[in-house]
């Protein structure tokens, strides 16, 4: 946790990965942000994974040092509640649909400076997932050996949109400053996924071409980079990115010899030509193989580290859990018994480090209502009474 973004409110209408995230990274840095959900919790609320006591992991890391508003937003008036932080706050996350009771042009009535960013599935409007979203980009048609498409675990998608969905606010912020204006910026992850695919010259590619990259498994494309068993039967990644990598890494397995004789017989130079090292993989991997798969991963890791290579073994994710390296001495991370749970393991915290600043340790996400009191006094200068008779009428909860 850092104070970068000390003094800013941000009201966050949201569910499940990218919005979430958006809200998560601004509190991280500092911003106050304010969650309001359905009374109960939203529809992600007992997302897995979760406990015994059913509760989910996932949302209690997603909304750490956020608070927390219950509404019954069935209700009128419980709707109004809502519109009415939002106007109090000025700063709006949410991937609540378009239009409606939460649409930016009617938010921005009681308060014309207003900035919303808004999470979507298509720009049109359509709903998507970012699962789905994937497959219509085309990247489960790359993963894999095929022929048939491999949908990867990690939520890309929605984590890209997510820390765009945060940029957006904060330049739209700027923005504001400068003309007073408020602004709504839209963010459909199926603009972020195509878009990250013509910026990576997805698009430019298969035009030019006029065909899809070939299947290529675990290797790099055009590179020299693949998995590798050793003789202990670790499977490591290694890639080489530099020119001097690769004279390196040949130096460290004894191989200059062998590709030598490849280069003669091709009329080829690997030594400077990434393309060309992939383009003769059928040749080089075998070599490579055999280097790798007749020493112990121990041995092999020494020596790769000595040349300045590139690796990293395969390993489960409990392994990553307990590695000090990732979890254990990383000062991101901050040991934690104060979960919702009732579970304590450690907690993330910002991403990026400021060295001129110190950490603060990471904080709990709320309960459900936990602060609907505290926000609704504070922030709409509601009072006792008045906080009191909503609740009775069940339009706001509290954490039991």
């Amino acid at each position: 946790m850092y104070n970068l973004l000390d003094g800013l409110t941000v009201i966050e209408a949201s569910s499940f990965v990218a919005s979430p995230t958006a809200g998560l990274y601004c509190a991280q840095f500092g911003a106050e942000v304010i969650r309001v959900d359905q009374v109960g919790g939203g529809p992600d609320y007992r997302r897995w994974p979760v406990t015994e006591g059913n509760d989910s992991l996932y949302w209690e890391n997603l909304n750490r040092a956020k608070k927390s508003v219950a509404l019954d937003l069935s209700k009128p008036e419980g709707r109004e509640l809502l519109q009415a932080l939002v106007r109090a706050t000025g700063q709006f996350i949410t991937n609540f649909p378009a239009e409606g009771f939460l649409s930016h042009a009617k938010l921005a009535e009681g308060r014309a400076d207003l900035v919303t960013v808004r999470v979507m599935g298509w720009a049109d409007g359509a709903p998507a997932l970012d699962y789905t979203v994937n497959n219509a980009v085309g990247y489960p048609m790359l993963t894999g050996p095929g022929p048939e498409p491999v949908n990867h675990v990690l939520p890309a998608w929605d984590l890209l949109s997510g820390a765009y969905a945060a940029f957006a606010l904060l330049a739209a912020i700027r923005r504001r400053e400068k003309t007073g204006e408020g602004s709504e910026v839209r963010i459909p992850l199926s603009d972020v996924a195509i878009g990250t695919v013509a910026n990576l010259g997805g698009i430019a590619e298969v035009l030019h071409s006029g065909a899809n990259r070939p299947r290529l498994g675990n290797a790099v494309y055009g590179l020299f980079g693949r998995d590798f068993v050793t003789k202990d039967g670790v499977r490591t990644m290694i890639v080489v990115v530099t020119h001097r990598q690769w004279a390196n890494l040949l130096g460290a397995l004894g191989l200059n010899d062998a590709v030598a004789a490849i280069e003669a017989q091709r009329g080829v130079s690997f030594a400077s030509n990434d393309g060309l090292r992939f383009d003769h993989r059928d040749a080089l991997y075998p070599l490579f193989e055999a280097a790798i798969g007749a020493r112990d991963h121990a041995a092999l890791a020494a020596a790769l580290d000595g040349a300045g290579i590139v690796h990293s073994a395969y390993r489960t994710m409990l392994d990553a859990a307990h590695d000090p390296r990732l979890v254990g001495n990383n000062p991101m991370f901050s040991a934690f018994d104060g979960n919702p749970s009732g579970f304590a393991y450690p907690a993330a915290g910002a991403f990026g480090t400021v060295p001129q600043l110190d950490r603060t340790p990471a904080q709990a996400a709320p309960r459900n209502g936990q602060h609907s009191e505290q926000v609704l006094a504070e922030v709409l200068k509601l009072s006792s009474g008045e906080i009191a008779r909503l609740i009775d009428s069940g339009t706001v909860g509290i954490a039991s």
